[in-house]
């Protein structure tokens, strides 16, 4: 079943992104499906938080769509070439957000491998915030559109990760934002291959 707005604009978005492990991400580009569970989150604390793109209420044309009711994409591009999917949450004007890190390939496989080249199945496939969105079609066209659509949603398919299955630490590739590079805001699912390899 498809996550409803109400998931997304509840205030605590290191929940929220604890809560994502085991979600199913869907894509429907030109008609092609693809479907992942999500194994790996990142949780940005909005204004308040030094690794946000929206620190201190920053907002441009590009972190525009993280103003949005919770519930809407904001896809960036990194370094100029890696499309990076986050999950808007929070009511409006709150730009709180959660970037998806790392997926398990479930369905639409051929078509993901075909996108990023790869000739067999492995978990490189979609490690890293910019393979997965490779993978599965998104980019930075789809920032600010409704995660209610029939493009890019999000499945609940019934799967809790239990506590003692999250392992959280700090994000990846934050050390510019001093003390809040150490909040322990990155979550994976233990043992699954399917996660970024941080540096």
């Amino acid at each position: 079943m498809k996550l409803k707005t109400e998931f997304y604009v509840r205030t605590d978005v290191v929940q929220i992104a604890r809560e994502l492990l085991g979600k199913v991400l869907v894509t429907s580009i030109e008609g092609q499906l693809c479907e992942a569970i999500i194994t790996e989150t990142e949780a940005y604390a909005g204004v308040t938080d030094k690794a946000s793109h929206a620190y201190g209420g920053r907002l441009t044309t590009r972190t525009r769509p993280m103003y949005l009711r919770g519930g809407h994409a904001y896809v960036y591009l990194c370094y100029g070439i890696h499309h990076l999917f986050n999950v808007v949450t929070n009511i409006e004007g709150v730009p709180d957000a959660v970037l998806i890190r790392g997926v398990e390939p479930i369905s639409g496989i051929p078509l993901m491998m075909k996108r990023r080249g790869h000739q067999e199945l492995k978990p490189a496939l979609t490690q890293g915030p910019g393979a997965l969105s490779v993978a599965m079609g998104i980019q930075t066209i789809h920032s600010g559109i409704p995660l209610t659509n029939k493009v890019i949603w999000i499945d609940d398919a019934g799967q809790t990760i239990p506590e003692q299955d999250i392992v959280a630490s700090p994000r990846v590739g934050v050390a510019y934002a001093a003390e809040d590079a150490l909040r322990p805001y990155r979550f994976r699912i233990k043992g699954n291959m399917w996660v970024s390899k941080a540096k």
